[in-house]
């Protein structure tokens, strides 16, 4: 009787049993019983017990501290050192092309369903995984994906004998919208032109790129090593040569201090993945690969000047959808995107149109299952009923929102949505020292769950199911009056998302994302970071420094939030919000040198689109930083925030609402900013000591003044109000020596710009009762 193996093990024992040559060396129902008797125990057959036996050795060798060590571990291990096996990598490039070529929502949200349709179940299913993708961590309404039929004969027809060679043991992880799989050695090229022609086959257009290599069993446990293992480069010269710029570069530092964990953790599987990402991003680059079709001329659709385009305007259109409002014109390209957005998005809408297009694409075959994100929403909420009675309190079954006008419909004012756009932090460097395929496996799936979980939390504890109403019938749809989920998931992939939400709860949303995403991962040890930092360095929030959690996680999400119009461009809207992002990752990097590892968020309100004309940064620096008479730096702004100050934002722009603050006076201090630090604060003081309602000026002292605007000595009892200093170290070309320059800074125009999206109290009530309801929340 033999023990369960994990299945990378199980994996890398089908690769040895199968051998080098794309005809088995053992019969195929041998193999199948071999795998059976892995999984579930049992008698493994007499002539492969040698392979199950050195693939059991594997995970149990100690790493070798000399080059004399390792030597012998490839004499005493000649199945080990001699075979080969396959490693391949690919998945989809210039995602972002792709998706927002297109102007309409439902073309944007068929092209992101069409790619996570290839990524989560076509990829999977070549190797015989059909799992359930509505949730994959689900423990009720489940539903049940049988073989994919199509899959099966589009190998067949393309690459006859590449399926019977994989079995699902074989992948170490598909998501995030790549693939990284073990195959027998003689279907690496095969593997990889199949990943990169399954995307062209099903999108036409999109962006691909996989490339694998062949490596020794060997190899998986101690990294890369030459064919010839006397000539490898192993620790001894490692220690020769450890001031070489070169060394220093390749072998990543560790957080100890020893040469040998640093060492051990470069040679390991880790460099083996190192190659292939080198090789990706060679192939994707445009460079002949031998043996390989060339992939340095994409896709590409002839086009006529005199011809009609679709409405990205790259291809000559093919034929006019009469079922569908307006009756848009599209070509082979777009009209699968749109399709596709019908399907997922469960648009009762007709489909005639397509199929009456003749294209020989169909997506109407029994087993084209396209789930959409607010379809695993949905089952999630089935497994969490606090948050499903919560959520489900108006209207238990809400429809799917059909348009950017129909999200918008739910903010408070009208008309205004938001775009959320968040990313990982320190995931490059955690990645660095993961050394073998299990590990690899464990943390690709601890991401995606807690990515896709900490997403349906905030939507959850935030949102509720809207009834539209006065929306304009443009489309003559009759949507007034139609409960909706009042939100978008464009998509959800590996450590990325991007969803669009109402504006009013924009903010609490990509706070919620940020902290829930920390706490699923602090449900295991080997996130934890046992590292602390200053909070009153780190945070400008003063409350957020009185109860900070020891425990912080190695990893965080940081987040771009752009508020505007309903009617805003999606692809500018696109742009600007990754700008934010991108400025919302350097504010994580910069605290992270302050021992800070948790999330960040930036965010803009934009009322026009004519209000930014070139990028943020540049619009920022600009138009919202000043140099005052003295020379000192006005910043009009204080974004980028940490969780803990977005936090505190919102309460403060709360405690303004509920105290019912005249709003003339709130916008002319936001007025007199740039007419100086001094200006500023002596207007501000002569608006606070007007306010008749000495409650109402110990709420804004309160919530604002010492939250917000306390000096950072805390000898210094002055009042700073409106700005928050800020010290930045500059360097003086002068002296050759770094000074550190007092900036000041300030909330107030942000508080301005949030003002009209935070919710007063449903009571009208006096500055000491909202006081109240803000320190409750």
């Amino acid at each position: 009787m033999v023990e369960k193996m994990d299945s990378i093990s199980i994996g890398i024992a089908w690769c040895l049993a199968w051998g080098e040559k794309k005809k088995p060396k053992y019969d195929l129902d041998i193999l199948r019983k071999m795998r059976e008797v892995l999984l579930n125990g049992g008698d493994i057959p007499q002539e492969l017990s040698d392979i199950v036996d050195a693939v059991r050795e594997l995970d149990k060798l100690e790493f070798p501290d000399t080059l004399a060590k390792l030597k012998d571990l490839t004499e005493k291990h000649p199945l080990l050192w001699n075979s080969r096996i396959g490693l391949v990598y690919g998945g989809v490039t210039k995602v972002k092309q792709y998706v927002f070529e297109e102007s309409k929502l439902p073309d944007i949200r068929g092209a992101s369903a069409l790619l996570d349709k290839i990524n989560l179940i076509d990829l999977p299913a070549f190797f015989g995984e059909y799992k359930n993708v509505l949730n994959s961590s689900s423990k009720s309404n489940s539903k049940s994906i049988t073989k994919s039929v199509s899959i099966s004969q589009w190998l067949q027809e393309n690459f006859h004998s590449l399926e019977s060679a994989l079995i699902p043991e074989l992948i170490i992880y598909s998501t995030g919208g790549n693939i990284l799989a073990f195959c027998p050695a003689a279907f690496v090229d095969d593997l990889a032109n199949a990943i990169e022609k399954r995307y062209t086959h099903e999108t036409l257009t999109a962006n691909s790129c996989a490339v694998g290599a062949k490596f020794k069993p060997l190899e998986i446990r101690f990294g890369l090593l030459h064919n010839k293992i006397e000539k490898t480069f192993w620790l001894e010269h490692y220690h020769q040569n450890l001031n070489h710029p070169l060394i220093d570069a390749y072998f990543t530092k560790s957080d100890v201090s020893d040469s040998l964990q640093t060492f051990q953790e470069r040679k390991s599987f880790n460099e083996l993945v190192g190659k292939l990402a080198s090789l990706f991003n060679k192939r994707r680059s445009g460079n002949e690969f031998l043996n390989r079709h060339s992939r340095c001329y994409p896709p590409i659709f002839e086009t006529h000047p005199y011809l009609r385009r679709d409405a990205g305007d790259y291809r000559s259109t093919v034929m006019q959808a009469k079922g569908l409002p307006n009756q848009p014109w599209f070509s082979e390209t777009s009209a699968r995107k749109r399709i596709v957005g019908q399907i997922s998005k469960r648009d009762d809408t007709s489909q005639d149109w397509y199929n009456q297009a003749g294209f020989a694409w169909k997506p109407d075959e029994v087993d084209f299952y396209i789930p959409s994100w607010v379809e695993k929403f949905e089952v999630f909420l089935n497994d969490n009923q606090e948050l499903k009675d919560k959520y489900y309190n108006p209207c238990k079954y809400p429809e799917e929102a059909r348009s950017l006008i129909e999200i918008g419909n739910a903010s408070k004012p009208n008309g205004f949505v938001a775009y959320i756009y968040a990313d990982g932090n320190n995931m490059g460097g955690y990645i660095q020292k993961i050394q073998t395929p299990q590990k690899y496996q464990e943390f690709s799936h601890d991401i995606f769950t807690a990515t896709e979980q900490s997403v349906y939390q905030a939507l959850a504890k935030h949102l509720e199911p809207h009834l539209l109403n006065n929306i304009k019938d443009v489309d003559k749809l009759k949507r007034n009056g139609k409960w909706i989920h009042p939100f978008e998931i464009l998509t959800i992939g590996g450590d990325d998302v991007m969803l669009i939400v109402p504006a009013d709860k924009a903010l609490a949303i990509a706070k919620t994302i940020g902290e829930e995403f920390e706490k699923i991962l602090l449900k295991k040890h080997e996130y934890k970071l046992e590292e602390k930092y200053n909070p009153r360095v780190v945070h400008r929030y003063q409350e957020a420094t009185q109860s900070i959690s020891n425990n912080q996680c190695k990893l965080s999400m940081s987040t771009g939030v752009l508020i505007t119009a309903d009617n805003t461009p999606i692809y500018y809207a696109e742009k600007l919000t990754n700008q934010l992002l991108k400025s919302a990752k350097k504010r994580a990097k910069d605290l992270k040198k302050l021992n800070y590892y948790g999330g960040t968020v930036d965010f803009l309100v934009m009322k026009s689109v004519t209000m930014i004309s070139s990028d943020i940064n540049e619009f920022r620096s600009n138009g919202l930083t000043k140099l005052s008479t003295k020379n000192q730096k006005l910043k009009l702004y204080a974004a980028p925030y940490t969780l803990q100050e977005i936090d505190g934002l919102l309460a403060t722009a709360k405690a303004l609402k509920d105290a019912e603050f005249p709003k003339s006076q709130i916008y002319q201090i936001r007025s007199l900013l740039e007419r100086g630090k001094q200006t500023a604060i002596l207007n501000y003081r002569y608006f606070r000591v007007r306010l008749s309602d000495k409650k109402a000026q110990k709420l804004l002292q309160d919530k604002f003044e010492s939250a917000w605007c306390k000096p950072k000595n805390p000898d210094n009892h002055g009042n700073l109000a409106p700005w928050m200093s800020l010290e930045e170290t500059q360097e003086d070309t002068t002296e050759n020596e770094d000074k550190k320059k007092i900036t000041y800074e300030t909330i107030w125009r942000e508080l301005v710009d949030l003002y009209p999206f935070i919710p007063k109290n449903n009571s009208k009530s006096n500055p000491s009762q909202s006081e109240e309801g803000v320190l409750q929340s």
